[in-house]
């Protein structure tokens, strides 16, 4: 089968946004009690974030260079986070409801962004009607066979009695889909194609591996893909993914092979250990540059290469602790992953924050409000070093579609190329807290070409002999073309 992607998100830079706390808008009326936007997140608050306050602060996405947001559940539920869906035909009202929906995805076009959903249907919640009605009228309810009723009565809220009905993790909030039934795989189906014809651009899907009926998610694909061709699916997996990524189901998952080698590469020693336990992925183990180029080496190797162009590479997301937090506040950890992010084959995902330096530790505190009102706290350093990138990434079709070619790598200095056409960009990055000087034979490049600096500080570097020689900085990177 040959396998085909999304040809936009291969160029697209991703920005996740979280809802309830990226942005309010006084267009969207709320009720009171919500938390005080700057305070510590809670399991439970809302702070009031909406869709309106998104449109009104697009500005700064745009300035940033991101092409795509995926957003996190935005329909509506009783948790600021929305994984607990009541209504999958239903924008939350606190978010601005459907018009608040369609204004934001006419705004987002016109600026030539795309708009990817979360996608939740492993499960649903004790709000959704069908369960609702389960709930109501016991054994005569006409849903029994769209969730796995396994005794009665139910106990949806009472944890000193059993469930008695499969949920998700065992969280009696999230009864379990029977995706068995063809009822439920078709409102499903309804769902994705009912938004998609609302005009969004992709789903990403929430803990897909959890539906496990033959055929659903090809089915899933072939529905989809009827509507836009070019509607991008990925897939929330973070192991290897290839059952899901043979060009029959999903286009790419949410790439966290790649970041916990970033983390455990760049951040290496510096790693809190407490902020990544618990975790899908593990990055507590230092890696040294060669070992980062075998984990690598061994990831690109996995899938077709469409796929890999299509991946959403990410540092952070609202599942673990921000980056920067994990690596302990250190600029150096955050420059060198950033760096490597964005001139990695497939689409860097920005969590909303990370680019001003929001720190936060696992969930609810990776899930701050965006400090809009005290621009004193971003961090320009930070700021700045994620728009460089993008320009970078986006002036230089090689760092986003070119292959991948590994040049050198040691204890701590590791080296790779990108090349399209007659195109090739060198990469390096240190994780020493040493400058290093690196000699290394090439054939990337005609003798006697001078490297000139894209990125980071360099003199020229002229290939003589067949080798160049680098001065990496200390905890820094380099990128050059010829």
């Amino acid at each position: 089968m040959d396998v085909i992607t999304p040809t936009w998100v291969h160029d697209a830079v991703f920005y996740q946004i979280f809802p309830d706390r990226f942005a309010i808008s006084s267009r969207v009326p709320k009720p009171a009690n919500l938390e005080p936007w700057d305070s510590a997140p809670t399991p439970q608050g809302y702070k009031g974030g909406d869709l309106l306050g998104i449109v009104e602060h697009l500005d700064h996405l745009v300035d940033l260079g991101v092409d795509a947001i995926y957003f996190t559940p935005i329909f509506q539920s009783a948790c600021n986070h929305r994984y607990h869906t009541h209504d999958y035909l239903r924008v939350d009202p606190l978010l601005g409801g459907d018009a608040a929906l369609e204004t934001l995805i006419d705004a987002c076009h016109a600026r030539g962004i795309k708009v990817v959903l979360d996608g939740v249907f492993n499960h649903a919640s004790r709000g959704f009607f069908q369960f609702n009605d389960i709930l109501e009228n016991g054994p005569h309810s006409p849903y029994l066979d769209w969730f796995y009723i396994e005794d009665w009565p139910l106990s949806a809220y009472d944890g000193r009695y059993p469930a008695n009905y499969r949920s998700w993790v065992d969280n009696r909030a999230l009864p379990k889909f029977n995706t068995d039934n063809p009822e439920v795989r078709e409102f499903i189906m309804q769902v994705a194609e009912y938004w998609l014809r609302k005009g969004i651009d992709g789903w990403r899907l929430d803990v897909p591996f959890e539906i496990t009926t033959p055929g659903f998610w090809q089915e899933f694909r072939q529905r989809v893909k009827a509507l836009n061709p070019e509607a991008y699916i990925v897939g929330e997996v973070w192991t290897n993914a290839q059952e899901w990524l043979a060009g029959d189901q999903f286009d790419a998952v949410m790439n966290y092979l790649f970041t916990e080698a970033v983390i455990a590469y760049t951040a290496g020693p510096r790693v809190l250990h407490a902020l990544v336990e618990g975790r899908g992925y593990d990055p507590r183990t230092p890696l040294t540059a060669s070992d980062y180029a075998a984990k690598i080496d061994a990831l690109l190797a996995l899938y077709p290469w469409p796929v890999t162009l299509a991946q959403l590479n990410l540092l952070s997301s609202h599942d673990t602790a921000r980056f920067l937090s994990i690596a302990g506040e250190d600029y150096g950890s955050v420059r060198l992953a950033t760096l490597l992010q964005f001139t990695f084959p497939g689409a860097p995902s920005i969590y909303y924050g990370d680019e001003i330096g929001l720190a936060g530790g696992q969930e609810p505190d990776s899930r701050r409000s965006f400090p809009w009102d005290a621009p004193e706290r971003w961090d320009q350093r930070i700021l700045t070093l994620h728009r460089d990138l993008i320009t970078l990434r986006h002036t230089h079709p090689a760092l986003r579609t070119g292959t991948y070619l590994p040049v050198y790598a040691d204890d701590a200095v590791l080296v790779f190329a990108r090349r399209l056409g007659e195109t090739t960009i060198l990469v390096a990055t240190n994780s020493s807290d040493d400058l290093r000087s690196v000699t290394f034979t090439t054939d990337l490049f005609p003798e006697g070409t001078i490297l000139q600096p894209l990125f980071g500080s360099s003199d020229l570097v002229p290939v003589a002999g067949g080798a160049a020689t680098l001065l990496v900085p200390a905890r820094d990177g380099l990128v050059l073309g010829g």
